[in-house]
């Protein structure tokens, strides 16, 4: 049976992460402003909806400029961590506080890369069909370099084949209801991985295609560098493939022992035993690199039990700048 369409209306709180975003922010906060005066006036959301602005400890003026525009118009409301956390953390702790306060949250990075305009899609999905999660995803990478656009969707390809159910190129840009917010803080994890967590959550989801711009000013925060060590900790979050590939390289590797030593009987019983000196350092070699990055794989599975087993706090919130 078809479900009855949501009443529109409903609050709404955007979160937004900053980390070090004071040459964008104004503009950001201009656009995000204007959008809600739109929303309001078609009355799509409610006129107390919030627009809430996490500074995960910048090093320049972010948090200055949240304070000054919290102090001029009630809108936008902050949360200053204590300190650096990450974009997942921050983006947690942004979408945790706002649940005690909104009926549904949208995450989007401040960057203005995210296409506003994809509110209203995913407005209609949430009110309309009655989605409690809506994806964002990108309709193109052409604007991507061919480097950019390769190792992306690399990353996607790669996750789904170590098992991770991942929505294909889609970033941390969604609609989340709240009961869809109270079950993700269900999930108590430390190594966060919210690309991976959210579809765990479960109920109905869709999926909002929109057009993604260059970032309007400032520089990535994801360099090649920590897009390599998100995507891992993705994987190793999320999937025991790599340990079980592992498993199967160490007995593909024990059953091609038999034939290194058949070669050798042969070669001994022929009496030529040292042309064979080339093969065996390349073999040495071989199994010795396969062990390190065996035990480092294996190591890195060791060090998350290790973080999940402290189970320290994932942020601690400073300040929390709201008018309900």
């Amino acid at each position: 049976m078809p479900q009855e369409p949501r009443p529109e209306g409903q609050r709404l709180y955007m979160v937004i992460p900053c980390y070090n975003e004071e040459e964008v922010l104004p503009e950001t906060a201009k656009r995000l402003r204007q959008k809600y005066d739109t929303l309001i006036a078609a009355g799509r959301i409610a006129k107390n909806s919030r627009i809430l602005l996490v500074n995960d400890g910048s090093k320049d003026r972010t948090w200055e400029i949240i304070e000054r525009l919290h102090g001029s118009d009630p809108v936008f409301s902050g949360i200053k961590l204590s300190r650096n956390r990450g974009h997942q953390n921050a983006l947690l702790a942004g979408l945790l506080t706002a649940k005690e306060h909104a009926d549904l949250t949208i995450s989007m990075d401040a960057d203005l890369q995210d296409d506003i305009g994809v509110i209203d899609k995913f407005l209609d999905e949430y009110y309309q069909n009655g989605c409690d999660v809506v994806y964002g995803v990108r309709s193109s990478r052409k604007k991507d370099t061919f480097f950019k656009r390769a190792t992306a969707e690399g990353f996607y390809k790669f996750m789904r084949l170590m098992g991770v159910d991942i929505v294909f190129n889609h970033a941390d840009c969604r609609l989340m209801s709240h009961r869809a917010v109270e079950g993700l803080g269900e999930f108590r994890e430390v190594n966060l991985f919210l690309r991976g967590v959210v579809p765990l959550v479960g109920y109905k989801s869709a999926v909002a295609t929109y057009e993604r711009s260059e970032r309007f000013a400032g520089e990535s925060k994801y360099p090649l560098k920590k897009m390599l060590s998100f995507a891992f900790d993705g994987i190793t979050s999320f999937s025991i493939k790599p340990i079980r590939l592992i498993t199967t390289l160490g007995v593909l590797i024990f059953l091609f022992s038999f034939l290194i030593l058949l070669y050798a009987l042969i070669r001994w019983a022929t009496g030529n035993t040292v042309p064979g000196w080339t093969f065996l350092i390349f073999s040495i070699w071989m199994l010795g690199g396969i062990q390190l990055l065996s035990l480092g794989v294996i190591g890195e599975y060791v060090g998350k039990i290790y973080a999940e087993a402290k189970a320290r706090p994932k942020y601690i919130i400073e300040t929390f700048l709201n008018e309900d």
